[in-house]
């Protein structure tokens, strides 16, 4: 079943900062058996951001309406078939 994001949805995600979910993300992936250095990685493929600006975005409080803006992607993006809590 694939689910499409609303509007509402998609306003609400974007003024999120990514500090208030990181912490999130690495609770997730400790909890599988993986590494935060597993998730640093993820992260630095699908958005471009060194461990620097990672750590930027978490002093800053940016929203991930401003990551999604600053990140160069990957140019492999399309061939991610996965979803994250139906999204």
């Amino acid at each position: 079943m694939k689910t499409t994001v609303g509007h509402e949805s998609r306003a609400r995600i974007a003024k999120m900062t990514f500090a208030s979910v990181y912490l999130h993300y690495v609770a997730k992936v400790e909890k599988k058996g993986r590494t935060v250095d597993e998730l640093h990685r993820v992260i630095s493929r699908l958005t471009g951001f060194k461990a620097n600006d990672r750590q930027a975005l978490i002093e800053d409080d940016a929203t991930f309406e401003h990551v999604f803006a600053e990140a160069a992607g990957n140019p492999d993006a399309s061939l991610i078939t996965g979803s994250i809590c139906g999204y």
